[in-house]
């Protein structure tokens, strides 16, 4: 139901902190704990890749599937799906993405890879093209949509406005992300 001047009636405050939005934050960090607390390069390298796969899957598919789907859907029912979405994304994605980050700096540092090598410069700026995006951009858009949803009369056109900025970024980062695994491809296939 859409009131006047395009708010959307708020009939349940959208739960930040739930169980699934802390699983969501805590198990990457706790499983890169324990990789490097283990001292176990396939465990710590395990945690890179299950992370980055994850991260990468969600952007393709956040770019690529819904951000087509949500083009399709009236602006309500946008809202009712990023209302969903945004409470677990504002944990995940971050948690995801500094995991992998982190575990992909301690393996190529444990493996004897020269930070100074072309291949590991040109991640590097492509890790550094990523956070930019995701914290200074993706992350505090995500928080202001939360905030918006938790008003008394949410606005449906700042909501759908700000989801899909979000969604097309996520397309962008999948770009990126899918030059970062060629190069990493690139780099154990000669090492």
């Amino acid at each position: 139901m859409v009131a006047v001047g395009g708010a959307v009636p708020s009939t349940q405050e959208p739960s930040l902190v739930g169980p699934s939005s802390l699983a969501t934050l805590i198990i990457p960090i706790a499983a890169l704990v324990v990789a490097l607390a283990s001292g176990s390069l396939l465990l710590l390298d395990y945690v890179h890749v299950i992370t980055g796969a994850t991260w990468t899957g969600i952007d393709l598919f956040m770019g690529i599937v819904m951000s087509r789907i949500l083009r399709s859907l009236s602006p309500p029912t946008r809202v009712q799906f990023i209302k969903k979405l945004v409470p677990i994304m504002l944990f995940l994605m971050p948690a995801l993405a500094s995991v992998a980050i982190t575990a992909g700096v301690y393996l190529a540092s444990r493996e004897g890879l020269s930070f100074l090598s072309p291949p590991i410069i040109a991640a590097g700026i492509i890790v550094i093209i990523l956070s930019v995006q995701g914290f200074a951009f993706i992350l505090p858009t995500e928080v202001r949509i939360f905030l918006e949803l938790r008003k008394p009369n949410a606005s449906t056109d700042k909501i759908v406005r700000l989801g899909m900025r979000n969604i097309y970024l996520s397309g962008s980062q999948a770009f990126f992300q899918i030059i970062l695994i060629f190069i990493m491809a690139t780099l154990a296939m000669a090492h």
